[in-house]
């Protein structure tokens, strides 16, 4: 009679075989991973410039906006908005692919920076950039809060 409860022929299965859970979840977990490492490594989508030989040069019309109101493109003052503009046009008329570069002091106002952005725009320059200097790291813990504002 002890051998009679192994011989149960109304299909119960009373032991559970953790074998294939642990391999699913191994695999899943690989996945995870190689996923994970895929997505941090792709970073921000950029627009970067392709030469077909070293004789192309990538063009770019420097635009540097001053804390004292001045505007200078290419290294060279600029009076006023239309000379700006017809600037931004010739240079777009001699390369198809200009690329701008928008370089504001810290101080300079928002709505100025914008200005010049839609003067670009206007001039037919779609592929603008915003020049920035790197930041001196600073250990976290030695961050200071940064003040609320009203």
């Amino acid at each position: 009679m002890a051998g009679g409860a192994q011989d149960d022929d109304d299909g119960l299965i009373s032991n559970i075989n953790v074998t294939p859970l642990v391999d699913v979840t191994l695999v899943l977990l690989i996945i995870f991973i190689v996923t994970a490492k895929i997505i941090i490594s792709q970073g921000m989508p950029m627009d970067l410039p392709q030469a077909s030989s070293p004789d192309q040069l990538q063009v770019i019309f420097a635009v540097e906006l001053t804390a004292d109101g001045k505007t200078s493109v290419d290294k060279s003052e600029v009076k006023n908005d239309a000379t700006l503009t017809a600037l931004a046009k010739d240079a777009k008329a001699k390369n198809k692919d200009l690329r701008a570069v928008i370089r504001a002091d810290k101080t300079v106002q928002h709505g100025r920076v914008i200005h010049v952005l839609d003067l670009l725009k206007r001039a037919g320059v779609a592929k603008i950039a915003f020049a920035v200097s790197p930041k001196a790291a600073v250990p976290v813990d030695e961050q200071e809060p940064e003040p609320n504002k009203p």
